[in-house]
């Protein structure tokens, strides 16, 4: 059964330097157009009873670019399809300073819960070289703002590894972030993606990112800091106060289902992974025509799909239960990757503890190297299949 979905709201007031998911500059006749498109599209593929709802995610793009009134309409949208209560996590991205109180409060009675707060780094002169529009004193108006509002699980997003940015820079940024005692903390490295204005000025050589020793002391000063502030890391990148982890994300690293709705959405349901059409013009088009906008479909088979077990299982720092990997498989994982967890075991990146495999400190550090451990050899599934 299907209890999660994540919806894509492509819409920026301003399009940032790194990044490369898919969105539009915002134009309120576009966005009009497309929320019809978004409901159409889940009025095809979710025909029937209500679904029982787990986990429900509103990314972008920045959802509080759309108007208040796109806002309630998108929520009368999602409440007609699933089935909210107090035990779903209904997640919104947000940006510091597109909040207004009437738009708190149409996303509070609208069911939403959590937020999560596009926050990046806190001094304007490095907000202002990412191309945020937002400030640093925006941020803290908007979580006052939410919390005023009632909103208590609040997660605050952070890049480190910015162009031009120290280790000193970052401890204090992290200081500041930790000031306001939030619940969940997301923190990443940033990656330069093509298409991008960073990936432009990478190229010509006009990009200055710090060194590699010195993201990696930037990323150990995170775990440590967070650690010490009661933040318990339970994934590469997230820290959470516990019972304060983000279920719609684990969703994604326990490999179970959900649906993808929106303009470049990816959907995974049994057999398949369901990829919209990028373009937002093509998205409306299509969804409009007949609500189902998608670019394509591939097919997810066993070997795909244990793959993926452990790519996004040892992204979690308990990471893989060898119980449940043979119960939900109906073998053991050793007889597909006994000897590449040895190895990785001599190398000091994984640990073999009782029923669970996971990644020591450095094995994080070096994850890429680790999951390529874990490409499936087709002739060795085939052999333990016909056993």
């Amino acid at each position: 059964m299907i209890q999660s979905a994540y919806i894509h709201i492509p819409f920026c007031q301003k399009i940032c330097h790194y990044c490369d998911f898919v969105k539009f500059f915002y134009d309120e006749k576009l966005a009009d157009d497309y929320l019809l498109a978004l409901n159409k599209e889940m009025e095809t593929n979710m025909q029937g009873e209500k679904v029982k709802a787990k986990t429900i995610f509103i990314g972008g793009g920045t959802p509080t670019a759309l108007t208040a009134p796109q806002l309630a309409r998108l929520m009368e949208m999602v409440h007609a399809r699933f089935d909210i209560d107090c035990d779903t996590e209904f997640t919104v991205e947000a940006n510091p300073g597109e909040f207004d109180a009437e738009k708190m409060t149409i996303l509070r009675d609208g069911g939403i819960n959590r937020v999560s707060l596009g926050v990046q780094v806190f001094d304007n002169a490095m907000l202002e070289q990412l191309g945020r529009l937002h400030k640093v004193e925006d941020v803290y108006r908007t979580i006052n703002g939410l919390i005023g509002h009632g909103f208590g699980n609040i997660s605050l997003d952070l890049i480190y590894s910015l162009p031009n940015q120290t280790v000193a820079h970052f401890e204090k940024t992290l200081a500041e972030a930790l000031s306001f005692d939030l619940p969940h903390y997301s923190t990443y490295s940033l990656q330069i993606e093509p298409k991008t204005v960073f990936y432009n000025m990478h190229r010509k050589g006009q990009l200055h990112r710090p060194s590699n020793e010195e993201e990696a002391a930037m990323y150990e000063i995170l775990r440590e800091t967070m650690r010490k502030a009661g933040r318990e890391q339970y994934e590469i990148s997230n820290f959470a106060k516990p019972g304060f982890e983000s279920r719609h994300n684990l969703t994604y690293w326990n490999n179970d289902y959900y649906y993808g709705f929106g303009a470049g959405a990816h959907g995974y349901i049994p057999g398949k992974r369901v990829i919209n059409i990028r373009p937002i013009p093509a998205y409306i088009k299509e969804a409009g025509k007949n609500g189902n906008p998608v670019l394509k479909v591939e097919p997810i088979g066993l070997k795909e799909q244990i793959e993926e077990e452990f790519f996004l299982g040892l992204r979690r720092l308990s990471g893989i239960s060898k119980q449940e990997f043979e119960e939900k498989y109906g073998f053991s994982h050793s007889l597909l990757y006994q000897e590449e967890i040895e190895n990785l075991v001599r190398k000091g990146w994984m640990v073999e503890e009782g029923n669970r495999l996971f990644l020591t400190d450095q094995g994080v550090l070096f994850g890429n190297e680790v999951f390529a451990e874990f490409l499936l050899d087709d002739d060795k599934l085939a052999a333990v299949q016909s056993r």
